[in-house]
């Protein structure tokens, strides 16, 4: 396991970390709403490193280690929420902000194209960033 900090052009420190061979198949496991990448069980990516992954699970913008983002508005799940159904007057930031620190992040470690799962609003951002730019995922 390599724990790490990726500066994205954006502005956005994405804090990661991986397992498994620099050279294998990637794959990038995106949490949800508020949770932080250490949700993502160590004994699961280290199984699936052992299937023959490069696992890289990370901290979303706002969660753990990465990126606090300035807001005037309190952040709140509701106002999340509002913001990625479209509502931009509630958030920093949307979905496709996020889909975009995922890339951004891929983009830090080299890597073109990847498998993408995501849990709960992980998902969303996953599915997100699947119809953005399919080739890449």
């Amino acid at each position: 396991m390599t724990e790490a900090l990726a500066s994205l052009p954006t502005g956005i420190d994405i804090a990661y970390e991986t397992f498994g061979d620099p050279g294998a198949d990637p794959l990038l496991l995106v949490m949800g709403l508020g949770g932080p990448m250490t949700w993502w069980d160590p004994d699961l990516c280290r199984l699936l490193a052992e299937r023959g992954f490069l696992v890289i699970r990370f901290d979303n913008r706002d969660v753990g280690r990465s990126s606090r983002i300035p807001s005037t508005t309190p952040l709140s799940k509701k106002t999340l929420l509002q913001a990625f159904a479209g509502d931009r007057s509630h958030a920093s930031y949307t979905l496709d902000d996020m889909a975009g620190d995922a890339f951004g992040l891929l983009d830090h470690l080299g890597i073109e194209r990847a498998h993408v799962t995501g849990v709960s609003m992980g998902g969303m951002i996953a599915q997100t960033m699947a119809i953005a730019r399919p080739h890449r995922v």
